[in-house]
């Protein structure tokens, strides 16, 4: 039986290509597009295609009400009483999330599985008397309600006392990598950071990426990998939730090479991308519902609200990039109330914003002036109020747009709606409401021959 959410995705996408369906979109004949400049790969696909996906923050943290733990917390603290995770995986599915990353280990070190590389883990704990394996409950209930699971395993170690010895505690963190990437079936996201604080010795440690990434593309083919330096994904350069207006999903490799750089020009190629990028490195939007990134019961009355969560949805998945939103478990191991609540809401109010696409009925004619310039005009049977648009290239075929402007033909004449730059994935606007009779999308820039962008038109709600 059909979802209402499914229902919505499906008007959606029937409103998003009257052109194609009008039968008025037309390329020279014996015209070929040059593969020259860098598409995604399947998996990158259907990572921007989940748009929502939540990240867990558990561990002895939880317990300690901390953010950072020092590795000496005793692991007899990590018993959570009513662990759920089909609670989570519940919740997240019931906001439109497609995935979830849990932290498989923290900087503290504690591992959330039994491995043979440590024994600051779940196994020294009394949680499921010692026989626990959170990772396994985990990606179990992940694949039970039909949502990628994926992991987070911190390279930093505030616990092991390999760490700082860079050879050796490099064994140790492919090792963890190698349990986690061979016991638990497909990945579907292994996240990795910059961290590199002291270890236990005092020492810094030295990470070997190159043969780290390699482990993960040998284990896990299908998987996507996120750093600041990719090599699949990007971090966004925010915590905020706030992806750039100007977002290319191409980067320079060589701007942020490894996890950890700092400066103006890695951040701007964090957040902005690269026009002139060689590789395609979407950016992922990461951010909190709650004010740390682990539970802490001060922050129960602190939960971003429906309406908050509902505009980082626009700053990051309506820009061209992918929302990573935290919701930590509490000491029950379960999400707290407000949490779920507000997560519910959430989706009820972006579903809401994307009922009504006024222009399912319109008839387009899209016309390419040049190789860096063309335009679409969607003609509507009636006036019509809209209050949000939704712009899309496909971006199978790689990332265009450099520059647009969206019009609507108003009583006063056309009057601009959207001016901007990039479009990508996904460039979703709200608008002041206003009645248009038609509307146009002029691309004025593009890094290739422009192909058709799908425009879609709301109602105001």
């Amino acid at each position: 039986m059909t979802s209402r959410r499914e229902f919505l995705q499906q008007s959606v996408a029937m409103a998003l290509m009257p052109a194609l369906r009008s039968g008025l979109y037309h390329e020279p004949s014996g015209y070929a597009q040059p593969a020259s400049r860098p598409r995604p790969t399947r998996a990158q696909l259907d990572w921007q295609r989940d748009e929502l996906a939540l990240f867990c923050h558990f561990g002895v943290n939880t317990f300690t009400n901390r953010e950072w733990g020092d590795g000496r917390e005793d692991p007899s603290i990590f018993n959570p009483s009513a662990l759920d995770c089909r609670e989570w995986t519940r919740a997240a599915k019931a906001c439109g999330a497609k995935a979830l990353i849990l932290t498989a280990k923290h900087h503290d070190g504690f591992c959330l599985w039994p491995t043979a590389t440590t024994t600051h883990s779940v196994a020294s704990s009394p949680f499921r008397n010692g026989q626990g394996d959170l990772v396994r409950e985990f990606v179990d209930a992940c694949r039970a309600d039909g949502l990628r699971p994926g992991l987070y395993l911190s390279p930093w170690d505030r616990n092991h006392p390999a760490y700082g010895d860079s050879p050796r505690y490099n064994d140790v963190y492919r090792a963890q990598l190698t349990e986690l990437l061979t016991r638990y079936g497909n990945i579907h996201e292994v996240w990795f950071d910059g961290a590199n604080g002291e270890g236990p010795n005092g020492k810094r440690q030295q990470y070997d990426w190159p043969a780290t990434w390699s482990l993960v593309r040998r284990l896990q083919p299908n998987a996507v990998m996120f750093s600041d330096a990719g090599p699949d994904v990007r971090w966004i350069g925010n915590e905020r939730g706030v992806a750039g207006e100007t977002n290319w999903s191409t980067v320079r490799p060589e701007i942020v090479p490894v996890p950890g750089l700092e400066g103006a020009e890695v951040m701007r190629s964090l957040q902005q991308g690269d026009r002139d990028g060689t590789v395609w490195r979407p950016g992922e939007t990461d951010v909190s519902i709650r004010p740390g990134w682990f539970w802490h019961p001060a922050e129960d009355t602190k939960v971003r609200s429906a309406d908050n969560l509902k505009q980082l949805w626009f700053t990051s998945v309506g820009r061209n990039s992918k929302l990573l939103l935290n919701v930590p478990p509490t000491s029950s191991g379960r999400f707290h109330v407000t949490d779920v609540a507000n997560l519910r809401l959430m989706r009820e109010r972006l579903d809401a914003r994307f009922a009504d696409p006024v222009t399912r009925s319109a008839r387009g004619r899209w016309a390419v002036q040049s190789d860096t310039a063309a335009t679409l005009t969607l003609s509507l049977p009636r006036p019509v109020e809209i209050g949000a648009v939704d712009l899309r290239e496909d971006i199978s075929a790689g990332q265009r747009v450099a520059a647009f402007v969206l019009e609507g033909q108003t009583a006063a004449g056309w009057q601009t709606l959207v001016a901007g730059t990039t479009i990508g994935y996904r460039r979703a606007e709200p608008l002041a409401p206003v009645t248009v009779t038609a509307l146009r999308l002029r691309i004025t820039d593009a890094v290739e021959r422009p192909r058709q962008v799908a425009v879609a038109a709301f109602a105001p709600v």
